[in-house]
């Protein structure tokens, strides 16, 4: 009976390809892609356990077992960067996500429609920017010699202010602030698809019974984004460890190196800018951030589905 059921699924299975050649033909392209640039590089994994050596090559390099991992977790930079990293994603995490939410429902209480578009449309152009021409941007504004920041100090007080780029404990501060800023706008647009779902009866139901607007906005557009908002915080949790490098190492210099290393920009460093590259210790470091954040986000996503339902999986 069993191999018969297998039978009628598979030939069920190929009567859909069939019929339906041209759809999956496309998903041939995505799943290459996937296997290609996200599963093929995950042979080079096994470096994490070996010591590489350019004369043997991958394949040839001897195994060490655990020795990559506690040379890091020995290492006196693993205390700094781990906490940079996780001070960083979750000042993040706290300022970013909340803010968005809070963006879309502001606007979407507004009556007049016309400024509502003008606002939107203003507030997703920095999401548009490179992360190069961002770090330009905040440059240009702070910094002491010539930047607005800089042109503003003088004007008032006739001295040269203080370099706020060199401050370390001020680095977090415009990491964080600096995002918001440039994603508020575009991570709003989920949460707008979300609230336009909303019945209008429910609001007409609310006025009849004398409820203010903050209260149609507290008890009907907020438990409707809610199961929105819980997909979107087990994504950021399982996301805690992952602070992006290019803004991180784009603006590094000498006087915040304290507060602004972190562990993708120390792998950057001791796999490939370093005078002797230590392939196998970076893959080590990257595969220790992988698997912290996947066992983040598997408790992001019990713990939203105990707590709310709304869970990925």
């Amino acid at each position: 009976m069993a191999d018969a059921a297998k039978l009628k699924a598979r030939a069920k299975l190929l009567a859909n390809i069939r019929a339906r050649w041209q759809i999956y033909l496309l998903l041939v392209i995505p799943v290459v892609y996937v296997a290609v640039f996200s599963y093929g590089p995950m042979v080079g994994i096994q470096l994490a356990f070996k010591k590489y050596n350019f004369a043997l090559g991958m394949f040839g390099s001897p195994w060490v077992g655990l020795e990559n991992f506690r040379r890091f977790l020995e290492s006196y930079q693993f205390q700094r960067v781990l906490t940079n990293t996780l001070s960083l994603s979750i000042y993040s995490l706290v300022a970013g996500f909340p803010i968005p939410i809070i963006f879309a429902l502001f606007l979407n209480a507004l009556p007049w429609k016309p400024y509502q578009k003008t606002i939107q449309t203003v507030t997703y152009i920095p999401h548009f920017f490179s992360t190069v021409i961002m770090v330009g941007i905040i440059f240009q504004i702070l910094n002491n010699r010539n930047g607005l920041y800089g042109a503003l100090g003088m004007a008032i007080t006739n001295n040269m202010p203080k370099d706020l780029l060199g401050q370390g404990s001020i680095f977090p501060h415009i990491y964080v602030w600096s995002g918001v800023w440039q994603s508020v706008g575009w991570s709003s647009i989920i949460y707008f698809a979300a609230l336009s779902n909303v019945d209008p009866t429910l609001h007409e139901a609310a006025l009849i019974d004398g409820a203010t607007r903050f209260q149609r906005v507290l008890h009907v557009d907020v438990p409707t984004i809610l199961p929105t908002a819980s997909i979107l915080l087990i994504l950021a949790v399982g996301g805690i460890m992952g602070v992006g490098f290019e803004k991180t190492f784009l603006m590094q210099n000498p006087l915040n190196l304290q507060y602004s290393e972190v562990i993708s920009t120390y792998v950057y460093k001791i796999g490939l800018a370093a005078g002797v590259s230590d392939f196998s210790l970076a893959t080590a470091v990257g595969l220790f951030n992988s698997v912290i954040n996947f066992i983040l986000l598997l408790l992001a996503n019990w713990g939203s589905g105990k707590l709310s339902g709304s869970s990925i999986f």
